[in-house]
């Protein structure tokens, strides 16, 4: 307890820079965020990123996946000393060749350090999160074949044990913030699991390549891509509506949103333009995209014509696509 009083700033730099580190997306994106909402999203991201740390481990069996996520959710939970996941994660992942992500593994105690200095309502949301995805990911490391998952109903529960809980959990951390949100939400909650999995649909097929040469899919199997950008089309468009229901004073946090749904939107629409690609580079937006992209949310977020201007402008394979499929 005493390196929270003694050091918080230096914890709290940790934090920041591991970020930038582990996900130029995130880096990005999350300190667009109110300050006070930008501590702990960010937090939250890199207890998620431990998570997917030992889901992408690809020399670790299903067996050892499953013993290191509960360990780390012990450690979370504080049911363990936070070395007794370190030491054993960190000596399963010797080969692991993401230095980044094994420095923010030895790091856990400060990531850990800073949750605990949350309020308890934030602290309490985080955990049921981080059970949820923790618990998931256990159940689907069983489930990593090259065939990909059993069916639709069997990939929407992966997308919402990795992505659509993370959608409930901002959510609520946005309610937190801004009762007007509270408010206009109530009654529209599977918008926030639409948001999460849109962003999780773009991951899983981007990233699709690199999983077939490691052996895994976790794409349904029997679906072709143009009946999952189908979907992943539906779900932008919920993802859309989610946005709108922020308050337009919250500039920050439609601006968070609203860049991570617009990246995806790109990505999944030159996806939509190729019936296959070898390697994820070749559907990357190009870093001049993403800066000119950024600049745009400054004067978009505040006016919802421009939004859905943007959408129904930089999807239109994804919606020639969703009507050939309906």
């Amino acid at each position: 307890m005493n390196s929270i009083i003694e050091n918080p700033n230096a914890d709290l730099a940790y934090q920041k820079a591991i970020l930038g580190s582990v996900s130029r997306t995130f880096a990005l994106t999350i300190p667009l965020l109110p300050p006070a909402i930008e501590i702990v999203v960010g937090n939250t991201y890199l207890l998620c990123r431990i998570v997917d740390t030992i889901e992408d481990a690809a020399e670790l069996s299903p067996a050892e996946k499953q013993s290191l996520s509960k360990l780390f959710l012990d450690a979370v939970l504080g049911t363990i000393p936070v070395a007794s996941f370190v030491t054993p994660c960190l000596d399963a992942l010797r080969g692991y060749s993401n230095i980044d992500e094994l420095d923010l593994i030895a790091h856990t105690p400060i990531v850990l350090r800073i949750l605990h200095t949350f309020p308890s309502r934030d602290q309490e949301a985080i955990s049921r999160c981080v059970s949820i995805m923790s618990e998931g990911m256990s159940h689907f490391h069983n489930r990593q074949t090259q065939e990909g998952l059993k069916d639709l109903a069997e990939f929407e529960d992966y997308c919402y044990v990795v992505a659509g809980v993370v959608g409930e959990l901002l959510t609520t951390i946005f309610s937190y913030h801004s009762p007007q949100f509270a408010k206009d939400i109530h009654r529209h909650e599977r918008l926030a699991l639409a948001f999460g999995q849109a962003l999780q649909m773009t991951n899983i097929l981007k990233d699709s390549p690199e999983d077939h040469a490691r052996g895994v899919s976790w794409k349904p199997a029997q679906m072709s891509q143009a009946e999952l950008l189908k979907i992943a089309y539906e779900k932008l468009q919920d993802s859309l509506s989610y946005i709108l229901l922020i308050p337009a004073n919250e500039i920050g946090i439609r601006r968070f949103c609203f860049l991570a749904f617009g990246l995806a939107v790109m990505t999944l629409e030159k996806i939509a333009t190729r019936k296959e690609f070898g390697n994820k580079a070749d559907v990357k937006l190009s870093r001049s995209t993403v800066w000119i992209f950024y600049g745009f949310t400054k004067l978009a977020t505040s006016n919802d014509f421009l939004m859905k201007s943007f959408f129904y402008t930089a999807s239109t394979h994804l919606k020639k696509l969703a009507l050939v499929h309906s």
